[in-house]
Parts: structure tokens; C-alpha cells; sequence
């Protein structure tokens, strides 16, 4: 594998060119929503002006709008391992799928029926299943991450699981404090005592490679403004499983999947982008020696990222460590970043996480403090619901000198 070409990474974000007074803009926000190469917005932009058009008509423009409508959802089961294109749902965002779907599930519940949230979870994949609960009469049992390993358990899950336990939900990786959830296992264990798995998988797309086959989960969802792409959520399903399901959709909707749980008017320009952003991942993967279909060039690009990542990801936290009155929420061990992603949240014990976010923005570098939707992480470390923390999420473009340069305003702000 050849070394990682971050040059010509960084050349094909165009925001990453732009400065403020303090000087170039250091992007470490991406936990909540990455840049784009230039290629995507081309694309939206290319669509916007050739495909502004409906499916099922009998002329140009609505023929290529329902081109870029098959070719997304192609490009999404290739990044995913779907088995089929037909598996993949694309919405606004993986709330709205989430709360879309969970409805659909509902159909098939009882009151008194179990489901299985987790305090490890962003509220996009909570709240639908509370809602959901408090709707059907459903039992809602919470699964804690353990303060040690900072992931969910085996045991615990198994101490959770009845034989009412109808849904799983659990996410890949914290939002929160990075860390990545053996989620094979955990499923594994679900579908054993007959529950139904759902994955939130959000934090996780941008930095590894997804195989739905191998995880053995029921549904997962993503987001692709999270991985370089348009503001779209995509959900996988199994194909058994959204055939099943009733859709809430207008009655005159098609019946056929996926287009049965995508309600409305695609925004086809948005699907054009969602095709370029996992090309772009693909043509990486080129870049950095691989050869053969798309989905191997992809993973040849999460292999190469992670391990860049990797280094920056220990840069900032051995910087933060040397920090006083400092305090990392997550793995910090060099032996486990497999364990982790590049999201490092912190507190301070004397200043507040929007002072500190508020001190490096004011130096142009974009970080988020708060809960970040994280409510039930951040309640689960005894931490102030409102005040939350300082979360700075790496992503393949940033460069150890951004990092160097974040550690030098903290340090500065910290005193």
C-alpha cells in the first residue's frame, strides 16, 4: 500500500482552501458533518441543471433523473455489501429513516414486547424506539456501555436480552467518545434470542469499511454529509425484511422496494452528489494502489485512511493528555485505536466546553461542545446535560500540523 497522498486529498476539497482572520480554517467538526470534494458539488450541480425533473415521465430530463436514481442506490449497495440495490432506502437524514422504519417494525409488535436501547447512542436512533414504545405499550430496557472499556458488553447485553426482546438497536460507534462497538457479536446474540437488529452506524461509515453480510445485523443507517457527501441518510435492509414491512407512504406510491419506504420526490440532485461522494472513495482507493471493482477500491481506501487517522488520532490525544485539569472521555491506549474512532471529546475542570470551543473558533479552527445528541452518553458520565464537552473529530484530510496547531491554541487557552 503507498504512503497516503494527502496533498492530493486536501486538493480536492475546495473548503479547505478557505481562511479567516487567524488564518486557514482547520475543519475538526466532522463528527457532525464532513467537507466535500469538488467532484460532488459538480455533480449536484451538473443535476440540478440537467435532471430538475420527476421519474416515470417519457422524456429526457426524467429518464436521467431516474438514472442518477439507480446509479445512487447502486453505488450505496457497493459501499455497504448489500446484496441487491433493492435493499437500499435513501432518505433526508437517518433520523427521519429511523423514525420512518420504526413505524413500520411497530406493525409487528405487541404491548408488552421488549426493546433494547442503548446509552452508548446517538438520540436519532433513541427516540424513535421510545416514541415507538410509549405509542404500543412497549417495555424499553437500556443498555449501559461499560466505564472501562468504554463499549457495550457481551454480558451485559446477554443480562438484557428475554425472551420478549423483539428490537436491538445499538450504534457501531459513539458520537461521542469514538469508541466502536463489536457489533457481529452483539447481533449475533439478538437474532439468537429472536430480536431484530438495528444499526446505527453513522460514526462509523466515514472511518471503516461497512459489510453488512459480515455484521449480521437487520437494518443499518448512515449519513453521507458524514462521510463526504450530501445531506442524505441511507438505510439498509434486508430484503425479507422491507418486503414485509408496510410502508407509510401516499396510496398511490409505488408498492416495490426500495421505493416503497422513500416518500416523495427524489432529490435527485442529492442522489447525483451521494454517487460522486462514493466514486471519490473509490478513486482514492486507486490512489493509494488498489485496482478491481468499486467496493475494493473503497475498502483500499478505509485501510489506508484508518491508518492515517490512526497517527493523527494518538497526536491529539497524547497532546491533550499533557493538558492540565484535562479529562479524555473515551479510549485513550495506543494499543486500541482499532477500538475507536477519530472523535475525542474532553472536559476541563475549570472551563466550560463553549468556552473552549468558542476561544477555537475565534482562531478559526471548528470544533462542537455540548451533548452533540449524544444526551444519554453524556448522562451516563455524570456529565452536565447543557455544558457536555469539547468533541474534535478528525477526518482524512486533516494534517498533523492542523492537530499540532489545535494542541497549541488549547494549551494557550488552558494556560
Amino acid at each position: 500500500m503507498q504512503k497516503f497522498p494527502i496533498d492530493i486529498v486536501r486538493e480536492a476539497f475546495p473548503a479547505l482552501a478557505s481562511r479567516s482572520d487567524a488564518g486557514a480554517t482547520v475543519f475538526l467538526d466532522n463528527p457532525a458533518g464532513t467537507q466535500v470534494p469538488r467532484r460532488v458539488a459538480d455533480a449536484v450541480a451538473e443535476a440540478m441543471l440537467a435532471a430538475s425533473s420527476n421519474l416515470g415521465g417519457y422524456f429526457t430530463q426524467s429518464r436521467t433523473a431516474e438514472g442518477i436514481w439507480k446509479d445512487a442506490h447502486e453505488a450505496m449497495a457497493d459501499m455497504l455489501g448489500a446484496a441487491t440495490a433493492r435493499e437500499i432506502v435513501i432518505g433526508p437524514c437517518m433520523t427521519a429513516l429511523t423514525l420512518h422504519i420504526s413505524r413500520s417494525i411497530g406493525r409487528e409488535l405487541s404491548p408488552g414486547d421488549e426493546i433494547i436501547v442503548i446509552r452508548m447512542d446517538h438520540e436519532g436512533d433513541i427516540s424513535p424506539w421510545l416514541h415507538l414504545a410509549e405509542d404500543l405499550g412497549l417495555v424499553v430496557r437500556w443498555l449501559p456501555f461499560n466505564r472501562e472499556s468504554w463499549r457495550i458488553e457481551p454480558e451485559d447485553l446477554q443480562r438484557t436480552l428475554t425472551n420478549r426482546t423483539r428490537v436491538l438497536a445499538l450504534n457501531y460507534a459513539s458520537n461521542l467518545t469514538g469508541s466502536i462497538n463489536d457489533v457481529a457479536t452483539l447481533a449475533a446474540m439478538a437474532k439468537a434470542a429472536g430480536a431484530l437488529v438495528y444499526v446505527d452506524a453513522v460514526q462509523l461509515a466515514p472511518h471503516r469499511l461497512v459489510d453488512v453480510q459480515q455484521l449480521g445485523c437487520d437494518f443499518l443507517a448512515c449519513s453521507s454529509y458524514k462521510f463526504y457527501g450530501p445531506h442524505l441518510g441511507i438505510l439498509w435492509g434486508r430484503s425479507e425484511h422491507l418486503e414485509r414491512l408496510t410502508a407509510y407512504k401516499c396510496r398511490c406510491a409505488p408498492d416495490g422496494l426500495a421505493e416503497k419506504f422513500e416518500l416523495g420526490t427524489p432529490q435527485t440532485e442529492l442522489l447525483a452528489g451521494l454517487t460522486a461522494t462514493v466514486d471519490y472513495l473509490a478513486w482514492l482507493g486507486a490512489e493509494v494502489g488498489a485496482s478491481g471493482d468499486r467496493r475494493a477500491r473503497i475498502a483500499a481506501t478505509y485501510e489506508a485512511a484508518d491508518s492515517y487517522e490512526g497517527n493523527l488520532t494518538m497526536q491529539l490525544i497524547e497532546g491533550l493528555r499533557a493538558l492540565d485539569e484535562t479529562t479524555i472521555h473515551g479510549i485513550s491506549n495506543s494499543n486500541r485505536l482499532s477500538e475507536r474512532v477519530p472523535t475525542v471529546s474532553l472536559t476541563h475542570r475549570r472551563l466550560l466546553p463553549a468556552t473552549i470551543a468558542q476561544a477555537l473558533g475565534k482562531q478559526g479552527i471548528c470544533v462542537w461542545s455540548g451533548h452533540n445528541y449524544a444526551y444519554e452518553p453524556v448522562r451516563h458520565l455524570g456529565l452536565d446535560e447543557d455544558t457536555g464537552v469539547v468533541r474534535i473529530g478528525l477526518a482524512h484530510y486533516n494534517t498533523a500540523a492542523e492537530v499540532e496547531r489545535t494542541l497549541g491554541v488549547l494549551e494557550s487557552v488552558i494556560g
